[in-house]
């Protein structure tokens, strides 16, 4: 089962009545490029409770892509990327989870 965040001591039906308002469950991206070799990787999963920012949770893994993200081959087109989906609310994954976990 993996890991997932931000999901603290909530009961089933509390998850499930978040999800009905608005929850979801995202995964944030990031890149680390070392000389040539470029790494995109996903985050682990965040249970985003509804009417809460994403920031808090992404704000890392953007930085980190900021940072460290710009050097290999690949890494100018990742590193947008990552940006892109982290500045956006991140990778909703909240029906794969469903269907997975239901």
């Amino acid at each position: 089962m993996p890991i997932i965040r931000n999901i603290d001591s909530l009961t089933t039906d509390q998850i499930s009545q978040e999800l009905k308002n608005g929850g979801k469950f995202v995964t944030f991206q990031y890149c680390i490029s070392i000389l040539i070799l470029t790494y995109k990787k996903n985050s682990d999963i965040y249970f985003i409770r509804s009417g809460e920012s994403t920031t808090k949770h992404s704000i890392g893994f953007t930085l980190l892509s900021i940072f460290l993200g710009w050097w290999g081959l690949q890494g100018p087109t990742h590193t947008i990327s990552s940006l892109h989906s982290n500045l956006n609310g991140g990778v909703d994954i909240t029906d794969e989870m469903l269907r997975q976990y239901a």
